[in-house]
């Protein structure tokens, strides 16, 4: 078996895999069961999933709070139970005549900073439960709507297939946006339904296709991104002298960056990776130490 090594592994998912058998997966390869993910994908969706192996699961949970990347399939003519193509269809309706104009001038209005109900199928938790977990139970769940940042979303192709019309679109959003929710909400928008039959994430934060790599492939050539790397491609970087790092190491109180908000990450004269820290009040409050 593989030893494990520290780091981050950018795995192409594939479809009709959940993200908690990807790291399932992984854990087989590195020979360890210290592994998590960034980001789940729904078992649809194909792309870009961040696995940390060993220390470098405690990056991850900073690391989903970034922008991501989509491209996806909107069908135009149908709703489904989930917004996506997993679901049973609720409700359809002729689009064949849907205009161009109308279609782009709905997803403008779903550009920029706006309130998105997630889909009820969705892993959000309601007291406890996940939301998919109450309605498979056959709860009505109504969650409540959240501000999130969509700032791309162009249609590169439209095609009429019968009765329904493709959208073929390239999304740029913050965390937390649901690509299922665009479709659905764009569908109601021009009053014939839609759902999501396709989609793929291109990016997460600094981590792309282009890094990504398939499982097969990894295990032919395990190679995870060193942990300093991951840092330094997802983090303001830090460095500090020798007796700082030492105080780094025993949790000593730290001076605040003022290298803006958010994590920064703090790294030794060696090169070494100390920790992860955030500017609050007149010092920076450790939120992750990888040595001592």
């Amino acid at each position: 078996m593989t030893a494990h090594k520290d780091g981050l592994v950018v795995v192409d998912k594939p479809a009709d895999m959940t993200s908690h058998g990807v790291v399932g997966r992984v854990r087989r390869l590195a020979g360890t069961r210290r592994v998590g993910h960034a980001g789940t994908l729904d078992p649809m969706a194909t792309g870009v999933l961040v696995v940390g192996v060993g220390k470098a699961t405690r990056l991850l949970g900073h690391l989903a709070l970034t922008e991501k990347g989509y491209q996806a399939t909107i069908r135009l003519g149908a709703s489904t139970v989930t917004d996506d193509a997993e679901g049973d269809i609720t409700a359809e309706a002729d689009a064949s005549r849907v205009e161009e104009a109308a279609i782009r001038a709905e997803m403008e209005m779903l550009t920029g900073e706006i309130r998105q109900v997630p889909s009820a199928v969705s892993a959000i938790k309601v007291d406890g439960v996940r939301s998919y977990q109450r309605v498979r139970s056959g709860e009505e769940v109504e969650l409540k709507a959240r501000t999130v940042t969509v700032s791309r979303f162009d249609a590169v192709d439209i095609r009429r297939e019968g009765p329904f019309t493709d959208v073929e679109v390239v999304v740029d959003c913050s965390s937390g946006t649901y690509i299922r929710a665009l479709a659905r909400d764009i569908g109601v928008a021009l009053g014939v339904g839609g759902h999501l039959t396709r989609l793929r994430r291109t990016r997460v934060g600094p981590y792309s296709l282009e890094q990504a790599r398939t499982l097969d492939h990894l295990e032919q050539s395990w190679a995870p991104i060193s942990l300093e790397e991951s840092a330094a491609l997802s983090f303001p970087r830090l460095d500090v002298d020798e007796p700082t790092a030492r105080m780094v190491a025993h949790g000593a109180p730290l001076a605040r960056t003022d290298m803006g908000p958010g994590p920064v990450a703090v790294f030794g004269p060696d090169g070494v990776l100390l920790s992860l820290v955030e500017d609050r009040g007149p010092r920076a409050k450790y939120l992750a130490v990888f040595v001592g």
